[in-house]
């Protein structure tokens, strides 16, 4: 096993799954994490704004997991409740209104 640590803040809580297998295939997770971190850097976009895309095209696939992540990240990056409410409630139009509840809800789990 490699000693490639995981890049994520030390303050984020991460799911128990997520933690094993990046522990397991540490030069993976490495790879994932750098790679996340070129794209965010390769543009004007700011760090906020950033995981608030990454946010709703998390809810626009129905992807639980990604979604906490990316919630957690926002808020990390200064973002307010209110701000990850509305990045979800914008896509009402785009991926509907069922899909934006079980988003919002969650978001607050």
């Amino acid at each position: 096993m490699s000693s490639k640590t995981i890049l994520h803040p030390p303050e984020a809580p991460l799911p128990k799954t997520f933690t094993r297998i990046m522990g397991r295939y540490p030069d993976y997770a490495a790879a994932v994490e750098q790679l996340g971190k070129a794209v965010r850097d390769a543009g004007p976009i700011d760090e906020k704004t950033a995981q608030l895309i990454q946010l709703a095209a998390a809810a626009s696939i129905r992807s639980e997991g990604a979604l906490h992540s990316h919630v957690r990240r926002a808020r990390q990056a200064g973002a307010t409740t209110e701000e990850i409410q509305h990045t979800l409630i914008l896509l009402t139009s785009t991926i509907g209104l069922p899909t934006v509840m079980a988003a919002l809800s969650w978001m607050e789990e």
